[in-house]
This record gives structure tokens, sequence and C-alpha cells, in this order.
């Protein structure tokens, strides 16, 4: 009897002393993310000689007292040295100037500088820096001499600049040069347990191909704008790892979805819910691997169920709800095959997205945006003009054609 009750006496202190799941769990989200690419070798980012300080701008879309920075050196050949770096609140849209007062250090394990290995990402240190949901975030950083190879989102459609010397914690970099990518830039987080992510997934028409420059209009930045409308989802983020020309099942100008899946979503913190829009460049791009062959668009159509439901059982592991898109319609674009072939596979793979059950949820982006008149084809109000890819109108049509209901409530993790 001392016996067992000297156990028990010892199994309630351990369990005293241990800490709850959700104590364990992090309190970090990611507010703020973008799939990576690599630099062409023949192609670099215009950096100035150095050292240099590259300042590139964020719109967070969660909020919190603290943030911590992602970098990353993913497709770097060297190791990659950042001598220091800052964040502060950006003061305007198209300005490198920083809000009076915001900018912080950051800092990594304690040091101002940090040699990330090749291939690795590297957190910063929290930040003690408030931010709320829609803010946009500046962050700078000084680098040595330009990376062997970088690490970039090559469509950001959001002004970096890019200044010689190091000044990280200049009020403003007049006379910059200025750029159209995230560079070494993976994601920012933000200090709340309260927020979960809203990961979506895809290619350009996720990118925005077709949104302006500095002015939000992909449809992951509405859908988080709705988000923030709606005092029952203020607790979701939203982040964007779509890719330009990304194709699920192949590599290409980027790496494949299914080979980039877990560095661009399932590592990011906090993700709850994954949205999935993928498979329009597999369908059209099999013109440009020779003559079209009716085996060979099944093997492309049955090609992207099996990787969907890859996708899925990927997400499920990590107890992350998956939402599948249904592929727009392209008919009549010059980029790739667009005929009544084209069309047909199309419609064979939203017919499965549709009606499976693989998903736990599925958005019509379809039904959103084509013309009634003829199906094959967005609506005119919703093209940009090349047939494939939406307007900003169509963008904000796709957002709203999402109901807030399929999207994981915000959880204390």
């Amino acid at each position: 009897m001392k016996r067992t009750m000297l156990a028990l006496a010892g199994a309630l202190l351990l369990a005293s002393a241990t800490p709850s799941l959700a104590e364990r769990l992090s309190p970090w989200v990611s507010a703020w993310s973008t799939g990576l690419v690599s630099a062409d070798a023949d192609k670099p980012p215009p950096f100035p000689q150095g050292p240099f300080t590259i300042r590139e701008v964020a719109r967070l879309t969660a909020g919190g007292p603290r943030v911590r920075l992602r970098l990353s050196n993913a497709f770097g050949t060297t190791p990659l040295r950042i001598d220091a770096a800052h964040v502060a609140l950006s003061a305007a849209p198209e300005s490198a100037a920083i809000v009076a007062g915001s900018d912080r250090k950051a800092t990594f394990d304690g040091r101002e500088s940090v040699i990330i290995p090749p291939g690795a990402v590297w957190l910063s240190d929290p930040i003690a820096l408030p931010v709320k949901a829609l803010d946009r975030l500046a962050v700078s950083l000084v680098l040595p001499e330009a990376p062997g190879l970088s690490t970039q989102h090559r469509s950001a459609r959001t002004t970096t600049y890019l200044a010689a010397g190091a000044a990280a914690d200049a009020a403003d970099l007049p006379g910059a040069a200025t750029t159209l990518m995230w560079l070494q830039l993976a994601g920012i987080e933000v200090d709340n347990a309260k927020v979960s992510a809203v990961a979506t997934f895809g290619d350009s028409i996720t990118d925005g191909s077709g949104a302006g420059v500095n002015r939000y209009e992909r449809w992951p930045d509405v859908l988080a704008e709705r988000l923030q409308a709606d005092p029952r989802t203020r607790g979701l983020s939203v982040i964007n790892a779509g890719i330009g020309a990304n194709r699920l099942l192949k590599d290409g100008s980027s790496p494949s979805g299914l080979a980039r899946l877990d560095r661009d979503v399932l590592s990011q913190p906090g993700v709850a819910t994954l949205i999935v829009l993928i498979g329009v460049n597999d369908i059209g791009m099999l013109s440009r691997e020779g003559p079209v062959t009716p085996e060979g668009r099944q093997v492309v159509v049955e090609g992207l169920k099996a990787g969907y439901r890859q996708v899925i059982e990927r997400a499920h592991g990590l107890g992350i709800r998956v939402v599948g898109a249904t592929i727009l319609p392209f008919g009549g674009t010059k980029t790739y095959r667009s005929d009544a072939d084209a069309d047909a596979d199309r419609q064979a793979v939203n017919a499965w997205i549709r009606t499976s059950g693989a998903f736990d949820a599925v958005v019509d982006f379809d039904a959103a945006t084509r013309d009634p008149a003829d199906p094959s084809r967005l609506k005119a109000e919703y093209d940009s003009g090349d047939l494939l890819h939406p307007s900003p109108a169509g963008y904000r049509a796709m957002a709203a054609a999402i109901p807030l209901s399929i999207l994981a409530p915000a959880k204390g993790r």
C-alpha cells in the first residue's frame, strides 16, 4: 500500500510539473508567407555592390504583441550572411519610408548577425513590435555581398528597395533601386495563440497575375480583408503560397506543388485550413511536351486526382483541413492549349473535386467566374485580358465565393 501511495504521489507530482499540450505548443502563427523559388543563375536580382540593404514590405493578416522573421536560404549554394535586420511599420504604399518610432532591431540568438547554411531556414528572436492585421511591415536586411544564388519570390507585386550601404534603420531610402521580388524573406509570424492560418496553395491565379502592384488585389488579399471585416473570423490569418506557372505534378520554373508543399505550406506555424487551387498548368502545358494524345490527357487527369489525394493525406496527417477549389475556365487563351479537349479535361478534374468526397469542403471558383453563355471561358469582366488570369474584379468574385463557414474557426493551440 505504501509503495502504491508513493507511486501515485510521484505520478501526481510529475503531472503537475509537466506542461499541458496547449502550454507546450507554440503560440506563433504565420501572418504572412510566400512561395519560394531559386533565382536564375544568369538573371540575378539587381543587387548593388555590397554591403547593401534590402527593404521589402509585407502586409500582415494577423496581429500580436511580437513578431519574428523567417529567413530562407533554401536555394542558396553558399552560406547566407546577414549583418543586420530591422523591422518597422511601412509608412505608405510605394514608399521605402517607415513610421517614425516603429523601427526595431531583429536579433538571432541575441546576435545582430546570422549565417544561414545553404538549404536552411532561420527564425529570428521575438521582436517586441505590436502589429495589427492588415498592417504593412517593412523588413530591412543588410547583406555584405550578393548571395551565391538568391532564394526569392519572383512576382511579389509589391515594391522591394535595394540601396547601397548598411541602412537597415534608415527612415527612408531615397534613390534606392527597386524590384518586384521578395528576397530571402520566407515568412513573418506573430505571437498570438488565438489565431489560426488559412493557407492558399496554387499557381499564378493565387499568386495574383493580373492584379496591380502595391494594391493587394489577389483573391487571398481580398479574402483576408473579408475575414477581418467580420468579428467572427478575425482570428484567421491568410497566407499565400501561390507561384506563377506552378504545376502540381511536374517541376518547371519552380518546384512542383507536391515537391514544395512541406516547405511553403505544411511547415508554416498555425495552419488549420488549406485551400488548394492548382492544376490548370498541368492540363494546359501538356501541349508544350509534344503531340497531345488521349493517353497523355488521361495521364494528366488521373495524375491530378492522385496528386490531390497526396496533398490531402499529408495535410490531414498534421490535422489540417483541406478545401478543394475547382479550376477556372481558360478557353481561348494563347498561353497554351485551350481547345475543347483541354476544357473536357478541366471539367473531368472539376467533377472529381466536386463529387469525390476527398476534400473536407469545396469552393466552386469555376461557377463563380465562368461566362454563362460560354462556360469554357471567363466572364468578360473577370478576364485580365489573356483569357486565363482573372482581373481584380475576378479576384474579388473568387474571394466572395468562399463560404466563411467552411474555414476552420480560430482556436487556442
